[in-house]
Formats: C-alpha cells, structure tokens, sequence
C-alpha cells in the first residue's frame, strides 16, 4: 500500500519500505513507504497551497464532504474492520464497533462545526471603550500534523481529522507503522468523498523518522498526538521551538478503587471487561485494583473465575475474545514487566504465558505497594495486579502516587464516599461505579501530570484546532 501526498498515491521517494505484520501468525500482510524528509517536505507544501482555499470554503460544504465520506464508509465497513483486524490482533467484534463508531464521531463533529459561533463584546463593558464593539471568531491554525496510535486507530482518527478538517485545516496523518493499513483507506475515501487534493495526506514511516520530522518542521502549526508519555514529552520539546500548538494525549495508569459498601458483582464485571479489552491495550483502561480487604478474596476468586471464561484464538473468528498485542516485541515487554511485579513480590494467579505476540490474561495478586507496577510502570497487556487497602485514606494516597494522571474508578452505593473521591483523586476523569475506560466522542477526554495536554472530544478540539481571532470596531458607537 501507499502514501498518499497531494491526490496521488506514492512510494518513498527512497524506495524504502516497513513490513505490516499480522500479530497473530506473522504472515506479511503488505509493505508500506518509509517517508523520508522529502516526502514530507512535499506534503507539507502541497498542504500549505492546499488550506489556503480550504479555509474559505463554508462550512455546510466541509460538512458534505464530511458526511459523504460517512456514507462511503458505511459501504466499505466490513472490508475495513478486517483490514483491522488482520494488521492489529484486535478481535473482529472490538474491530466492527471501532469502525461503527466513525457513524457516532463524524456526524457529531459535523454538528459541532455547524454551531462553532463567535461571541460579541458590546461596548461599555469597561471604562475607556464605550465606543468600541468586538468580534471574535475561530479561525483555522494552518496545518495539522495527526499522529496516530495502533490501538485505537480508527477512534482516533476520527477525534482528529474530523475537527481538524471541519474547522479548516490541513492535515497530514502519520498512522502507527505496526498497522496503517485501516487509516491509509480512511483516508482514501475522504479523498473519494471530495476533500481536495493537499487538505487530507498520508505519510507512513516510523515515529522515531517519519514522524519526529513531520511534528519539527516549521510549517507545521499543531500537533494532534495519541502516544506514550515519553514520546509526548519529547514533541512537546521539539514544538516548543516554534511555538506549536500541541494537543497530547499520552499515557495512563489507573486506578481501579472498589469500597467496602460496593456492589461487588458490578466491580469485578467491569474490571475484567475493561482491563482484558484490546488484550489491554488501552491508555484509560484500570490498571491499578485496589480493593477493600473485607472484599478483597471475593473479588480475586471471581476475577478468576470470570477470565478464565474468556476465549482466545485467531481475532477473524467472531467467538474470540481475546488475541494478540500489537506484535511479538510488545508481548516480550509485557511478559517483562510480569516477571518484576513477581519478583516484587506478587503472586501469579493466573496467565503470565507468551506465545509469540498472545499473551494469556493474566491476574497478579497481593502485589505490594510499593511495586513499580502500582505507580509508575504502564502495562500495555492483558494484566490485572490487586492489591488490598484498609482505609479510603490509604486508597487514595496509593492511587494519586503517580506519575500519570489520564483516569480513575471508584465502586461504592454511598454518594458522600463518591463525592470525596471525584474530589481527591488527580486525574482527568473519574467514573463512578464503572470502570475509567469510559470515553464517549462528546466529553472532553484528556489526563493531568504526563498523561497529556489539552484535550479532545467534539466538546473541545475545535477550541484546540482554531486560533480565536478579535475584530475591534473602534469608534462605532457614538455613547456619550
């Protein structure tokens, strides 16, 4: 497959190419271009042209576009969903939803953009300008480097490019190397769908070249990324030489918070439902189970009891609910960070196998508090580590003992104990008896400390994708 740079589809002006392997036998799949500088020197050129025009086209026309790329969609979405699964490992049930949710994002975002207003100023409002009225507008920032993630490609895809677009912008999309394939076509139909030639690329190659380059080059106005809290930290660096603006979604290690008053059957439904999801790969997933020790054996005995029931197999079969990570070198980190938590001092209930990119859902017991794994380590797997807590004192120091700062849960029937705990713990969202892997496409979804920058969702990226710009109308009342 190609890049896509202006309206044609390319290779790398190298020649170079990166392998897409399926996670789950390791079959070839295709091979993509590895962009060099001057494909995105290309891009870049063609995009700046490009927006030029773009900006001044009405909105309800970005939004035809928009929604004919949605009805395009909807023709193809099979053959998409299993575009994604064979390059990702995700199931084929999790790959359907993710491109059913495209229905949900896009019209919303359409929606949003048909009501993005202005505000007036009249005159009066302060001493000195009882003459003066002012406008304000948003406007378009210029070009809009969207990096993508591998677990969620689609989703995020969507939160990016959609308001980005809509609102008048660029934008050239560097989908992950492990499985651009699914982003490659999304972007293709927009193109069919009648985006003009230079307003949506694509430039494939890896983060660490392709990708550092796109989010440095001066004509890049912001930067839209999903990624790792070290990779959002280093582009975050590089931005600030120019002064970009930046949205970073980065990641998370949340804590999962069951009180001693929970409806425990819930708690453990929705632990082993959000943390086995995507085989775990998920930045809001729980990743932290703190559980009441009145509780404590309880829940573990059903964590169990309720994983083990999962199924594993090849993720095109529909009965699979568990399969690979994003590639054997993901799984051998993983399987890293469950022998430390062992020899930590946890003790391995169940799971902890590799084979190849599987790695068996695995739950981790009696893990001590001061384990890597209960603060600072993110486990990007199908792992659950519990531990017991005593006081809601202790559960909250324990959970806010982090780096990260994306999401949390608390599980309890009594409304004071929850208010305390939306209170306390230092995250940017907190679910009330329901696990943090909660986003919908309206919330503005983002984390505090290294969990990001900013945030996204359709009620704040057009706030982070526009420059709001001031037109003062000096003297145009005559108020004596």
């Amino acid at each position: 497959m190609k890049m896509m740079i202006g309206s044609e589809f390319v290779s790398a002006s190298s020649g170079d190419t990166i392998p897409v392997i399926n996670p789950y036998n390791g079959n070839l799949i295709e091979r993509i271009p590895h962009a060099g500088p001057e494909d995105v020197d290309r891009a870049i050129q063609y995009a700046a042209d490009a927006q030029k025009l773009w900006k001044n086209v009405p909105v309800f026309k970005r939004v035809e576009r928009a929604m004919a790329f949605v009805e395009l969609v909807k023709k193809h979405k099979e053959e998409l969903a299993e575009t994604l699964t064979l390059e990702s490992g995700k199931n084929i049930t999790e790959s359907r939803n993710e491109i059913n949710n495209i229905f949900t994002s896009w019209p919303a975002f359409c929606e949003k953009a048909k009501h993005l207003y202005g505000s007036v100023i009249p005159n009066g409002m302060e001493r000195g300008h009882e003459n003066n009225i002012v406008l304000t507008r948003h406007e378009p920032v210029g070009i809009v480097a969207c990096i993508i993630p591998f677990n969620f490609p689609c989703n995020l895809f969507s939160q990016k490019t959609a308001p980005a677009l809509l609102s008048g912008n660029a934008v050239i999309i560097k989908p992950a190397s492990d499985n651009p394939l699914t982003v490659c076509k999304l972007a293709a139909l927009l193109l069919e769908a009648g985006f003009p030639s230079g307003v949506v690329q694509v430039v494939t190659g890896p983060g660490s070249s392709t990708g550092n380059y796109l989010c440095s080059h001066p004509e890049v106005h912001a930067i839209s990324l999903t990624g790792s809290s070290s990779v959002g930290i280093s582009v975050a660096r590089s931005a600030a030489d120019t002064l970009k603006k930046v949205a970073l979604e980065l990641g998370g290690n949340d804590a999962f918070i069951v009180l001693e008053d929970a409806d425990l059957d819930l708690a453990v439904r929705e632990a082993v439902q959000a943390r086995f999801y995507n085989a775990g790969q998920i930045c809001c997933a729980p990743k932290r189970f703190l559980i009441h020790r009145s509780l404590y054996a309880t829940f573990l005995d059903e964590a169990v009891k309720q994983t083990s029931a999962l199924q594993a197999g090849d993720p095109i079969e529909a009965q699979t609910q568990v399969s690979t990570l994003i590639s054997e070198k993901a799984a051998l980190e993983v399987k890293k960070q469950i022998q430390l938590t062992i020899e930590q001092g946890a003790e391995l209930l169940l799971g902890g196998d590799r084979t190849g990119a599987f790695i068996s859902p695995t739950i981790l017991a009696h893990v001590p508090a001061n384990a890597d794994i209960m603060h600072n380590m993110e486990v990007f797997g199908p792992v659950m580590p519990v531990s017991p807590f005593d006081t809601e004192e202790e559960a909250i120091r324990l959970a806010n003992d982090s780096i990260y700062g994306l999401g949390g849960s608390v599980f309890t029937n009594n409304l004071a104990k929850a208010s305390r705990f939306t209170d306390e713990l230092e995250c940017g969202c907190v679910v009330v008896n329901g696990s943090s892997y909660f986003r919908s496409f309206e919330m503005p979804f983002g984390g505090w400390k290294q969990s990001g920058l900013g945030t996204e969702g359709v009620f704040s990226t057009f706030d982070e994708l526009t420059n709001i710009k001031c037109i003062a109308l000096k003297g145009i009342t005559s108020i004596h």
